[in-house]
């Protein structure tokens, strides 16, 4: 019983070390970084997208989304 518990917890400690040292879980969330453009924001994404490259540059900036009751244009890096 103890040798099937040793093997059970190397496997897993193996398991655990592949995937740290090959980012496979690595999270691909972008977060909030900016604002661009005016407080109501009339455009699309693409247009909040130019804005927030023009102002910002890309990288860091890598989307630029529309959002809120008030239209604000967010950039997220």
């Amino acid at each position: 019983m103890a040798k099937n518990i040793n093997s059970v917890s190397i496997t897993v400690l193996l398991f655990v070390l592949l995937v740290a040292s090959t980012e496979i879980l690595k999270s691909e969330a972008q977060t909030f970084c900016f604002e661009c453009g005016p407080v109501t924001f009339v455009g699309t994404n693409a247009d909040c997208f130019n804005c927030c490259k023009t102002k910002y540059g890309s990288p860091p900036v890598v989307s630029g989304i529309v959002e809120g009751s008030e239209k604000h244009c967010h950039c997220y890096c």
